[in-house]
């Protein structure tokens, strides 16, 4: 089997539903030149149903789902030097899935507090606001660790020019540390 070349780096842009994962990753993508995936295409068919219906997805339900981004995972770095995946990954046991058997996966925690969330959440035009379900999100969050030291944090309370600048900084600081 060949594995991926030491040189090729995949990124999951990581944090509770609000903190701009997929504008960071799309404007971060389009200025690095990279391979992007939004995670939440790979659910599963059964997945997609149970949400349309209004049920939350329990971990079981998510645990083919997150195989699927560690497949796609370990196949966009084969081909690409930078690839970017937006997944919540809240948990560390979701993190864990998805690192397994590959060394050149960092996560970039995309951090913020509840206010600064709630307060861009509610200014979203077009979007229809439910309070629990960022509180929700905040429940099921385990912050990464010392004892996870694939992640890399960048502080979203800044405009999105400056996160999206300080993610680019953070995975081309990553890509040169090897």
């Amino acid at each position: 089997m060949t594995t991926p070349s030491p040189s090729h780096h995949v990124f999951i842009l990581m944090g509770v539903s609000g903190s701009g994962k997929s504008a960071v990753a799309n404007q971060v993508s389009h200025q690095l030149n990279t391979a992007f995936l939004d995670g939440d295409f790979l659910h599963p068919r059964s997945n997609i149903m149970k949400m349309a219906d209004g049920h939350p997805l329990d971990d079981t339900d998510r645990q083919p789902w997150l195989q699927a981004l560690n497949d796609a995972a370990f196949a966009m770095q084969r081909t690409q030097e930078i690839s970017i995946i937006v997944c919540s990954a809240l948990k560390k046991s979701y993190r864990d899935i998805l690192r397994q058997g590959n060394e050149n996966l960092k996560f970039i925690y995309l951090q913020g507090d509840f206010e600064t969330i709630e307060s861009r959440l509610k200014a979203r035009k077009g979007h229809f606001f439910k309070p629990q379900m960022l509180v929700t999100q905040f429940a099921t969050l385990q912050e990464p660790g010392a004892d996870e030291p694939d992640v890399l944090v960048v502080d979203i309370n800044h405009s999105l020019d400056e996160v999206v600048a300080a993610t680019v900084a953070t995975i081309e600081g990553a890509i040169n540390k090897g």
